[in-house]
This record gives C-alpha cells, structure tokens and sequence, in this order.
C-alpha cells in the first residue's frame, strides 16, 4: 500500500445531515445498507460468513462510524475484501483513504473514474447555478479535487465481474460521472444504482432532510453529461430491478421501482434535466 495516498486539497467536513443519517437498514440477510449524513453506502456480505465488499465510503471524515459500523455487523478484526467505488464524487469517497490505510484493502473502480482517484484531474466544478433548491446553491463549497490513491485503486474487470461479489456484475452507467458504475445481481433483480438515479430530490434541502422518497434523476450540481445519463437510466430500467439502493434516498421495492424508473424515463428531458444550468446541453467528456 502506498504511504502517501492522500485526500484533494479541498478535502474538507460538509455540514449537511437527513433524518435517517446513523441509520441502518438490511434489506436482504447479505444486503445491509447505511446512511452517512446523507449518503448511502452497502455492505454486501453475510454477517455469518464474515466475509463482505463495501460500496462507497460515504462522506468526508466518516471513517471511524464506517469502521464501526463494519465492526458491530461483522465483527471486529474483519476486513471486507475490497471497497467498490460507484464513481468518485467527495460523498462517495469521502472515507476511502483513511479506510484503505487502516484495512489495507484494493478499491475498485470504472477505468474512466481513475484520473480523478489518482490525482491527475480534477471533476469539473459543481454547478451551484443550476435550476434547483438550496442544496444545488451550497454546491459550490463541496469539493472536486482529485483524490490519490495510487497503487491501492484498481480498474475493474472489463468482463464486468466485480471482485469480492461473484453473482454481481458492473454496468457502466455515465452521465453523472464519466466512470460511474452500478451494481446488478441477476439472480434477484437487486440494484444498486449509485447516482445514476436516485430516490430523493437531492438538490431541494428540505426534501434531503425529510428523505421524502421519489425517483428522481442524479443529482443536479455534479451532472455534466445529460445525455449520458439519460441513455443510463434506460438501461438501468431495461434490467426491470425488482429493488434499488441509490446513494441518496431510501430503497425503492417492486410496484414502486417499476413506476418510478417508467416515469422518470419517460419525463427524463421535462423533470430531471435542469431548465439552465452551465451543463445543460454541454458534454463535459
């Protein structure tokens, strides 16, 4: 493991909570999902196994609730096999490091997402004038700087299969993100989505803190590629999910998944491309 793995230079605490931050939920006996302030991260693993994969690592300065977390579930001493990053947003890696320097474990990621996981390029700024509530607004205070995890960051597999979870596979779903990612287990229709959509209003503040639950495109303010992203939430609705885990919001089941994906899809240009915004209408890759 490289010593000088290190954070973005703007690596900083964001002050932003929900309702069901500190909160668990197992959704299945191998699916336990938990909110740091107010993102979503999955244990993916049987606690009598002891043996599991963690997906994102939640928000800046989160690493001791991870490691609890991961602790109280699978018992202390248990390292999961690997760390598999949606893509590389601050609220997704905002634990990675301190996370890999003290399990000593390789993180995963989309071959695209690992100029921004490596310290060579900065995500374009967040767009805190898009069309939005008080969230998109405050974007501009979260940061974009590239992290550095030099040799611990490993591209994933091109075939599709994701290390540590033989019955998934990964799905390229950019738009969000040049490199962004969900997960798919076949077997039982689970998805977990990252970004690519998710089940909250993420730029209105008052929807992130009831956690008022609603499909909704990705989060506004990081978007650069709406067209991207639109041809991402078609395949994701392809796959008919019978239950997603997004990283912001609560699970969505069956009658209300089907539903929700049907009408985003079918209003993606009306209700989740922002009216202005510097990336409408703008590929940024």
């Amino acid at each position: 493991m490289d010593k000088d793995i290190s954070y973005g230079d703007d690596y900083k605490y964001i002050p932003a909570t929900s309702v069901n931050s500190g909160a668990g939920l197992e959704i299945l006996p191998n699916i336990y999902c938990y909110t740091i302030q107010i993102v979503n991260i999955c244990f993916v693993g049987n606690p009598e196994a002891q043996d599991f994969v963690l997906v994102d690592t939640g928000m800046p300065k989160s690493s001791d609730e991870i490691i609890a977390v991961a602790e109280e579930r699978f018992g202390k001493g248990n390292f999961p096999k690997a760390i598999i990053l949606t893509h590389g947003h601050f609220d997704h890696v905002g634990a990675v490091v301190d996370l890999v320097k003290h399990w000593e474990v390789p993180v995963y990621a989309h071959r695209l997402e690992l100029p921004f996981l490596t310290g060579k390029k900065s995500y374009p700024e967040p767009d805190s004038g898009v069309e939005g509530g008080l969230v998109a607004k405050a974007s501009a205070i979260f940061p974009n700087d590239p992290i550095n995890l030099g040799s611990s960051i490993l591209e994933l597999p091109a075939d599709g299969s994701i290390p540590g979870m033989p019955d998934w596979r990964w799905i390229h779903t950019p738009g969000h993100s040049p490199g962004h990612i969900s997960l798919y287990r076949d077997e039982d229709h689970f998805l977990i989505a990252g970004d690519a959509f998710v089940t909250v209003k993420q730029d209105s503040l008052y929807k992130v803190m009831i956690q008022d639950r609603e499909v909704h495109g990705p989060p506004r303010y990081f978007t650069t590629d709406w067209e991207a992203a639109k041809k991402s939430v078609q395949i994701l609705k392809a796959l008919n999910p019978a239950i997603a885990v997004t990283g912001h919001g609560e699970p969505v089941h069956k009658e209300e998944m089907s539903a929700g994906l049907e009408k985003l899809v079918n209003t993606f240009d009306q209700t989740a491309v922002p009216d202005y915004g510097q990336y409408v209408n703008r590929k940024e890759y």
